[in-house]
């Protein structure tokens, strides 16, 4: 079932194009994968979705709804969580800080710090991450564990669709591991993931389907099952090929 669909989406800065007639389903318990070279789209699309520039053209539906996202209050308000590349967390907070950080739970005049750290447990626990203690400063965690924090961070406001800008970038191959086990169990949980990523290893073995982006338009998408890096990678670079295997 189609959870989140993007319409002909367009967005222009001045006289340069970014997004022309873009269009994208998210359904749910489903992974896509937005992929592209730099300068496709790709980011733009992001804000876009996120709420951080408003699309100048096109539709966006949710559970079939028309919507407005003009604000990342409006996008969270939906139900769509973003965590970007630069993750945005605090090296000097433990992870339970981190996770709660603008959102402390109260106890009266004073911070729940019990309920916290019981609820950032629970959560830990219910992904799977490997953080070898809710108390220790994020700065001290590796670059895997880091990534999984923003992602749990993510997941307090209980949302549907969860947008990940390039979660591997910079990893070892063991952190990288524990990325896409955890971007799998958030399929696992019901929710709609998009994934973007430079990794083609990366993609196809935890996207369902991948969307191809060229010059701020789509390029194919491709059931990830059924395709490989050769035409992926043929396609983003705008290559010809015979026939696009596994495209919808």
């Amino acid at each position: 079932m189609t959870l989140l669909s993007l319409t002909e989406v367009s967005k222009s800065y001045g006289g340069v194009q970014a997004l022309n007639g873009v269009s994208l389903d998210i359904g749910s318990a489903e992974v896509v994968a937005l992929v592209g070279d730099n300068g496709a789209g790709k980011s733009t699309l992001i804000k876009v979705i996120s709420g951080v520039h408003e699309r100048d053209g096109g539709s966006i539906t949710l559970d079939g709804q028309p919507v407005t996202i003009r604000s990342p209050k409006d996008a969270q308000r939906l139900g769509i969580a973003t965590v970007f590349q630069d993750l945005a967390l605090c090296d000097n907070l433990s992870v339970v800080a981190n996770l709660y950080l603008g959102s402390e739970l109260c106890s009266g005049p004073s911070l729940d710090e019990l309920e916290m750290e019981y609820r950032t447990v629970e959560l830990v626990r219910s992904l799977g991450m490997k953080v070898p203690d809710v108390r220790a400063l994020v700065g001290a965690l590796s670059g895997g564990q880091r990534q999984s924090v923003a992602i749990a961070r993510a997941l307090l406001g209980k949302p549907r669709v969860v947008i990940l800008d390039e979660p591997t970038a910079a990893l070892g191959v063991e952190q990288t591991e524990l990325v896409l086990d955890l971007v799998m169990r958030l399929r696992e949980q019901g929710l709609g993931v998009l994934l973007i990523s430079h990794n083609m290893s990366d993609v196809l073995r935890v996207a369902d389907c991948i969307c191809v982006l060229r010059l701020g338009q789509n390029a194919g998408t491709f059931v990830a099952a059924d395709t490989s890096r050769e035409t992926l990678v043929a396609t983003i670079t705008g290559a010809n090929l015979p026939t696009a295997r596994g495209a919808k």
